[in-house]
């Protein structure tokens, strides 16, 4: 095994990808805990034709974790523009085509992570599809990633079903961690998403390693709209999540008064749009040292 710490990053989507990208530069060893609740686009359609979690994200990870010279990383991200595939990754299809084949699908996430040369084992947050659900402002209930994300601020998440089966070896990875780095992404469809199942937050408050919470650079709009760095830790705490450390950039958002240390860095890519990995790996890698 690689010199380094041993680092687990929980998430989903671009957010966590991103991550990924940092922690690669000094860890030794890399878990990526990723939410499966996913009900839209060609992770919702494959999710609903093969019953498995959805693929996207644990793409994007395993992507975010290969060898950036590989086609197969390229091929992964190549999306279909028409005919019946039109807005399928071909990624998405390899992962549920090596699920039925192989009849396992951590077995074939392994396998995809061969074929893009990914350094890091990537865990779905749970071992079957679960439901997103949450109380919306105007206190109805709204299920399903998709209208989550679309209902504005919501009061907390759950998953359905409330207990569902984790695989051991996120639990593992976390009993192991030197470091937990949560975040960014979407708070509430994609970061507290992974949170809000029991097992691993329950392993999430054993865990040895220093959980780090890295914000988001702007509010993700309706998600977390008028939200601060504190009312992002706030929401954490509210599910049952203690965070070590913050990391953020009050540069692009304000800042508030978050109950954790802080450490505030300026942390985007020259286009503002997104963390920029060698940045971000310098603050983390300080943390762990």
């Amino acid at each position: 095994m690689p010199e380094g710490p041993a680092v687990v990053a929980l998430g989903g989507g671009h957010g966590l990808s991103a991550t990924l990208r940092a922690t690669r530069r000094y860890a030794g060893d890399i878990a990526a805990i990723v939410s499966v609740a996913d009900d839209g686009g060609s992770s919702g359609r494959l999710r609903s034709a093969f019953g498995i979690p959805a693929p996207g994200d644990l793409r994007k990870c395993l992507v975010a974790l290969g060898d950036a010279d590989r086609v197969w990383g390229r091929a992964f991200e190549h999306r279909f523009a028409e005919g019946e595939l039109e807005g399928h990754a071909l990624g998405n299809l390899v992962i549920s085509g090596l699920a039925e084949v192989t009849g396992d699908f951590l077995a074939a996430l392994a396998e995809a992570g061969r074929l893009v040369g990914a350094v890091g084992e990537v865990v779905p947050a749970t071992r079957s599809p679960v439901v997103l659900k949450a109380q919306a402002p105007g206190g109805e209930d709204v299920e399903g990633q998709v209208a989550i994300g679309r209902a504005g601020p919501v009061a907390g998440v759950s998953v359905v079903p409330a207990d569902p089966e984790v695989y051991p070896q996120a639990l593992d990875a976390l009993a192991r961690a030197d470091q937990v780095v949560i975040g960014p992404g979407s708070l509430f469809t994609s970061v507290l998403a992974v949170v809000a199942v029991p097992a691993l937050r329950e392993a999430l408050a054993r865990t040895r390693g220093r959980k780090v919470y890295v914000c988001n650079l702007r509010p993700q709009m309706p998600e977390t709209a008028g939200f601060d760095v504190a009312a992002h830790v706030e929401a954490l705490l509210a599910h049952g999540v203690d965070i070590d450390v913050v990391v953020c950039d009050s540069s692009t958002l304000p800042l508030g008064k978050p109950s954790p240390p802080v450490v505030d860095r300026r942390l985007a890519r020259p286009d503002g749009l997104a963390h920029d990995p060698a940045r971000l790996a310098a603050v983390l890698e300080d943390l762990v040292r």
